[in-house]
């Protein structure tokens, strides 16, 4: 198993970021990723709470984007705490456990700024959502609290689960995204998304609809020649 990636998604707070760092020591995960830190980088207090976790932090790769951050796994999950009107599965921390056992994947885990979350055009990135059961009055976690759970539960999953067969790869977000950006855009000239205040709602359930199918690399470059010949474009990237 690959561990996966931990993504830091504009978090506010130094203290947050260091002490994430070094959760993700403690139980050996060290790709951290952080979108958009609100205080800049590199942040001082991060280093001061990363007791242990300096190294966790010098190869921590910065991004401006999410998208940017994720191009390259094959697999990613969300953590929320609110219900969100998407039709995406819900896991608990030890299904995303058991899941980056199942294969070797690139996968990752988003986690979302301290006082808002995710926003909703970032969850919808995601295969999955993951939300850490809290039967108690507070459901809202600190954000290195939830780095901790996550890190603890990839650590603790057992053994990993045999696959039967050989499995096709899977595409990786970036191969998903340039597919998808290139449906979307088909779709605009088409006059499909005509109606703007519908168009959010309809292309996140498109892109739900097709990350529920878990597509391999191949499938996707099958159906970006399957887009290219509707729209009359022939692009040379179908298989």
């Amino acid at each position: 198993m690959a561990p996966p990636a931990i993504i830091l998604v504009r978090p506010q707070l130094g203290w947050n970021i260091g002490a994430a760092a070094r959760a993700m020591a403690n139980f050996g995960l060290d790709d951290l990723r952080i979108v958009a830190p609100r205080d800049g980088w590199p942040n001082a207090d991060a280093r001061a709470m990363a007791t242990g976790a300096g190294d966790v932090l010098d190869r921590a790769s910065l991004h401006a984007t999410t998208r940017e951050a994720i191009g390259d796994l094959q697999r990613l999950w969300a953590t929320t705490a609110r219900h969100r009107d998407m039709a995406k599965p819900v896991l608990t921390p030890g299904e995303v456990a058991r899941a980056c056992r199942c294969g070797d994947l690139r996968a990752g885990i988003l986690f979302g700024p301290e006082s808002t979350g995710l926003a909703n055009d970032e969850v919808v990135l995601a295969d999955a959502l993951v939300r850490i059961p809290t039967p108690g009055r507070q459901w809202s976690l600190n954000l290195a609290q939830a780095v901790l759970i996550l890190a603890w539960e990839c650590s603790d999953a057992g053994e990993a689960v045999a696959q039967s067969g050989a499995a096709a790869t899977p595409a990786t977000m970036a191969e998903f995204d340039g597919f998808f950006d290139q449906l979307v855009g088909a779709l605009d000239s088409s006059g499909f998304l005509r109606n703007r205040e519908q168009r959010p709602v309809t292309v996140r359930n498109l892109r739900t609809m097709f990350q529920r199918a878990a597509l391999s690399g191949r499938e996707v470059r099958t159906l970006r020649g399957v887009v290219s010949a509707l729209a009359g474009r022939p692009d040379g990237n179908s298989d």
